[in-house]
């Protein structure tokens, strides 16, 4: 059939089980959430080591001091050891034990100082006590550490070393990238941030996740391009784009994937435009179902979608999670562990993100041959040529939609929202009624976008 890709051959099924990529992602997670990163450093480089195992990354290390935009490469941070002692020689914090012991990218220090000063450096969770917090001082010279609450308040009174073994020098800042060639030079992107430390939502299941996707496609041939990018939030992304403000008009979709490993939503935040295509197919994949979806509209506070989003680019970029950033209660704390994410929602994740990129490969916009009146199904047998999988109500409902707007103006994407009926029962009843020459391919849906 000329115009349309062949039914979609997607990698989740069935050679590779949901059981299976969700499995995988999780480890690949696990492997991930110990390293102690930070928007520079050998953090960033380790994590990019890790996911070099499965997919070949293009690293990038831009020095310290380098304008972007309106914003300049920071030092590199680095870190070896920290650890509070009390009187006894107890540690009662200790980077070994959690790096979210320490505020990320804070000061080096090596003190005695009794409690009452050491109690002005440290970040606690009142409402939530028994968990450590996170917490970040990028952009400020100043040192900080953070417990548990109920263990703040059971510090006794005296002096306690203190020690941060960290330092701030010019060096670099490191991202990464890898670069699936489709059959044109236009792009998706796919991005996650890299710097979060033993956060296991926010974003290990996100750097996991779409690595294993660059494994995935692979082994299949598309129309676009497909850009997996791996930066440092905010800094990260503002860098890319400056070092790429030539060819950013070669993105037309894009996502920002994080906190894609529990129960959650799904969430979709949609890009500045509001009703790209990119919108528009996530709207069609998480609202069907029976999925309890949450779309939201821009706004410009998030993660890296607001930088990709801002006036001077504009890109088509929306942002992709299952529970939304700060939430659940495990955002951001301790309780973002290996324990909360599941390998049965990172599969779902991985599901619903591969069905979106379906749409993207296969949405075209076809034209009625026979556009007076209702062409006559039931003698070319098209009524039962879906039946097993949907009802025959809906089978038909899914012919007559597609024949109806089939005027050379509504792409299958469109189609599929305006029927509220499934995008692969859309598609696959435009397959069979342009077999039956009943259709014929207007163009790509997304040609000139």
């Amino acid at each position: 059939m000329s115009g349309i890709l062949s039914t979609p051959n997607w990698v989740g099924a069935p050679a590779n089980s949901e059981t299976d990529i969700g499995t995988r992602i999780f480890k690949l997670a696990a492997r991930l959430f110990p390293v102690c990163r930070s928007i520079t450093g050998s953090g960033v480089r380790e994590t990019l080591g890790v996911l070099g195992q499965h997919i070949d990354i293009t690293r990038h290390e831009i020095p310290t001091g380098t304008q972007v935009f309106d914003w300049v490469v920071p030092s590199e941070w680095n870190i070896c050891d920290a650890y509070v002692k009390d009187g006894s020689g107890r540690k009662i914090i200790s980077l070994a034990e959690s790096n979210l012991h320490i505020v990320s990218y804070s000061n080096p220090i090596h003190r005695i100082m009794p409690l009452s000063e050491l109690k002005a450096h440290i970040h606690t969770l009142p409402d939530q006590p028994d968990l450590i917090p996170y917490r970040t001082s990028y952009y400020s010279e100043q040192w900080g550490l953070c417990m548990s609450h109920n263990a703040f308040l059971a510090l006794a009174d005296g002096d306690y070393e203190v020690l941060i073994d960290a330092e701030k020098a010019d060096g670099h800042l490191t991202y990464g990238e890898y670069l699936h060639e489709g059959a044109t030079d236009k792009e998706v992107l796919l991005s996650a941030h890299i710097c979060h430390p033993s956060l296991a939502n926010d974003n290990c299941s996100g750097l996991a996740l779409l690595t294993l996707l660059a494994v995935a496609m692979r082994s299949r041939k598309t129309h676009y391009s497909y850009r997996f990018l791996f930066a440092p939030g905010t800094i990260g992304a503002l860098t890319w784009l400056a070092r790429n403000e030539d060819r950013v008009e070669r993105i037309k979709h894009g996502l920002i994937v994080s906190c894609v490993g529990d129960g959650g939503g799904p969430t979709y935040k949609r890009s500045r435009q509001g009703n790209a295509i990119i919108d528009r197919a996530m709207e069609s994949v998480l609202c069907s179902g029976g999925r309890q979806a949450i779309m939201q509209d821009f706004s410009p506070y998030g993660y890296d979608e607001r930088q990709y989003c801002s006036p001077g680019f504009n890109l088509p970029v929306g942002l992709f999670q299952r529970s939304g950033f700060g939430t659940f209660p495990e955002y951001h704390t301790s309780a973002d562990n290996m324990t909360f994410i599941t390998p049965e929602n990172l599969a779902l994740s991985f599901r619903m993100i591969t069905e979106v990129i379906d749409i993207l490969e296969t949405n075209w916009t076809p034209v009625n041959l026979f556009p007076k009146g209702e062409p006559q199904l039931g003698r070319r047998g098209l009524y039962a040529s879906l039946g097993g999988d949907k009802s025959t109500g809906q089978t038909s409902m899914a012919f007559l939609w597609v024949l109806n707007l089939a005027d050379g103006t509504h792409s299958l994407l469109d189609i599929s929202l305006r029927s509220r009926l499934p995008y692969p029962d859309i598609f696959h009843a435009a397959q069979l009624l342009q077999a039956e020459g009943l259709l014929r391919s207007g163009s790509y849906a997304n040609a000139k976008h």
